[in-house]
C-alpha cells in the first residue's frame, strides 16, 4: 500500500494517540477506587493518585488560620527527607471548621511564604459530612474516622487496603505515624 508522506504522518500521529489513550485507560483499569483520583495542585499542576498506590501516602486536611497550622513546618520537613524514598505528602485546603482562606490563590500564597510547603496542596474542598469529597469519602469509609478537625491525618499504605487515622494533635513526625510509613520507603 502506499501512503504519501503527509498521509502517513497523519495517519503514524493518529495510531500513537490512540495507542497512548489506550495505555492510560489500561492503567486507569489497574488502578483500585481508593487511588483513582486526579487533582489540580494550587502550585499549578496535577496529580494522580494511581501514580503513588506503591508508595505510602500522608494525607491531611489544612487551614491557613488554626491553631495547627504549624504542622507544615513537620509535613514539609517530612516530604524533603522521605519524597525520595516514594512518600507522598498530600494536603487538602478546607474550610469546613471555618479556618480557611476565601480563595486557593492566598492559600497557596500563604502556604507558600509562610511556611516553604512545595508538597502538593489541593484546589480547596470539602474533607467531612455529606460534601466531603470523593476521596475523602473514601478514606472515611476505609477508617470509620471523620476529620473531626484540621490537620487531621491519614497514612496510605502501599496497595491501599491498610488507612489509618490520626487526629490533629498527632504530629506529622510522630512515632506512631512513622512506624508506620518507614517500612514501605524505598
Amino acid at each position: 500500500m502506499y501512503f504519501s508522506s503527509s498521509a502517513s504522518k497523519i495517519g503514524l500521529s493518529a495510531l500513537l494517540s490512540i495507542l497512548m489513550l489506550s495505555t492510560t485507560n489500561m492503567a486507569n483499569a489497574a488502578c483500585s477506587a481508593l487511588y483513582n483520583h486526579q487533582f489540580s495542585t494550587l502550585q499549578g499542576g496535577k496529580i494522580n493518585l494511581c501514580d503513588y498506590q506503591d508508595k505510602p501516602i500522608l494525607v491531611v486536611n489544612t487551614a491557613s488560620k488554626c491553631g495547627f497550622t504549624p504542622q507544615f513546618e513537620a509535613l514539609e520537613s517530612l516530604y524533603s527527607q522521605y519524597k525520595k524514598q516514594g512518600l507522598l505528602v498530600i494536603g487538602f485546603p478546607s474550610n469546613d471548621f471555618k479556618q480557611e482562606l476565601s480563595d486557593d490563590k492566598q492559600i497557596n500564597d500563604f502556604c507558600k511564604l509562610t511556611y516553604s510547603v512545595k508538597f502538593p496542596m489541593i484546589s480547596k474542598s470539602s474533607v467531612s459530612g455529606k460534601t466531603a469529597n470523593p476521596f475523602y469519602q473514601q478514606l472515611i469509609a476505609k477508617t470509620g474516622q471523620s476529620p473531626s478537625w484540621n490537620f487531621f491525618k491519614y497514612v496510605i499504605l502501599p496497595g491501599g487496603n491498610d488507612v489509618y487515622a490520626y487526629s490533629s494533635d498527632v504530629k506529622p513526625n510522630a512515632a506512631e505515624i512513622l512506624s508506620k510509613i518507614k517500612p514501605s520507603l524505598k
